[in-house]
């Protein structure tokens, strides 16, 4: 689920989900593969020519049949087959990027990469034995929306498959990748997830972003095992790194490619302003719940009611507005009171914000 941004290239956002490779550079394709019943269409897999002597891979893609023929047709009509991946840098642990890479590493032999970040959470999932989103289900409770915290349970109930979140071969922290005579640097993005990383080809000007800085929507935050307290804080501050470093091209993991990755994270800091603004305006001068915030925002593009939106979208709504309410907290522009476990808001006169906040909603399929 997303609310409007600043980009609105709608011709775009159909075509770019087609099953077929697009060559971006010589020796670098886009593969979307398709994902069950999501609004997100596809998630963008990168097949890297040249590095080795096999393929590199940037994300693997969700474990399901139709993504690996997907996946497979479209190495055919690049003249490759799925014997050629030797490697598979993941940008984050959800399960449209990850549980196809551990499927083709016992496959292939592949070697699977991914930040260092998530080994809490993925050791959280062996322990726990769910992939239901306990850190959102908390955060539901925290909000007063204990009716709609058990909804969202029950969908998860008796779903987890622990075949496919085994560890990766290689734990990635911020560092220097090489293969061949190409080099990828790993620069950690925490914010989507605790262990989110982008893959910068700085001799290409290439940016393979994840999830981190899509080109329509911006990423559901703290949607996972466990979690730090303020997530959208460091996403937020994952956001601004990307202005530091030189442009590049964007390649996410969900939409078209785009031209400039630091022209996009423009839009999405002053879309979070805005956003930021809403939500606090909507706490009015008495102490409301995050739930009570959401069901007077507007959602999606078509800025939908909450009552419209179905139970996934709304625990996704509500744990956005906590963590726009939680940012508000941190910059002293609001204030939170627990009682009987839940956090009711109120507006302050404190200091302005003084970079951006808060998020939008995006629909990503999680682990």
């Amino acid at each position: 689920m997303t609310t409007p941004t600043t980009r609105d290239s709608r011709l775009d956002r159909g075509r770019w989900a087609r099953p077929e490779p697009e060559t971006v550079r010589p020796g670098v394709h886009r593969i979307p593969l398709p994902l069950p019943e999501d609004g997100l269409r596809a998630v963008n897999v990168y097949a890297l020519e040249g590095l080795t002597e096999g393929l590199v891979l940037i994300d693997g893609g969700w474990s399901i049949p139709e993504s690996r023929t997907a996946l497979e047709n479209a190495l055919a009509r690049l003249g490759h087959d799925l014997g050629e991946i030797d490697h598979i840098l993941v940008t984050h642990i959800h399960r449209d990027h990850y549980t196809q890479a551990v499927e083709l590493r016992r496959l292939l032999g592949s070697r699977v990469h991914l930040g260092a970040g998530e080994r809490n959470g993925l050791e959280l999932l062996g322990e726990l034995r769910t992939d239901a989103p306990i850190g959102s289900l908390e955060t539901l409770r925290r909000a007063g929306a204990h009716e709609l915290a058990e909804r969202v349970a029950a969908m998860y109930d008796g779903a987890f498959d622990a075949s496919v979140w085994e560890a990766p071969d290689r734990w990635l922290d911020a560092e220097e990748l090489r293969f061949g005579q190409t080099r990828l640097t790993v620069i950690p993005t925490p914010g989507h997830t605790q262990g989110h990383v982008v893959y910068l080809d700085r001799a290409r000007g290439l940016m393979f972003s994840g999830d981190h800085v899509l080109p329509h929507i911006t990423p559901s935050i703290g949607f996972e095992l466990g979690g730090p307290a303020l997530p959208l804080g460091d996403y937020l501050d994952s956001l601004h790194l990307m202005t530091t470093l030189a442009d590049a091209r964007l390649l996410p993991a969900h939409g078209p490619v785009g031209d400039s990755v630091h022209a996009r994270v423009g839009e999405l800091l002053a879309h979070h302003d805005d956003r930021l603004a809403e939500a606090r305006a909507a706490l009015g001068d008495r102490a409301r719940t995050a739930y009570e915030v959401a069901g007077d925002l507007g959602w999606t593009r078509r800025r939908v009611p909450f009552t419209d939106l179905g139970t996934f979208d709304r625990m996704l709504a509500v744990n956005e507005t906590a963590a726009h309410l939680d940012v508000l907290v941190d910059r002293g522009r609001a204030r939170s009171a627990r009682t009987d476990g839940v956090d009711r808001y109120t507006a302050t006169a404190g200091r302005r914000p003084t970079s951006t906040t808060t998020s939008t909603t995006a629909r990503t399929p999680t682990g």
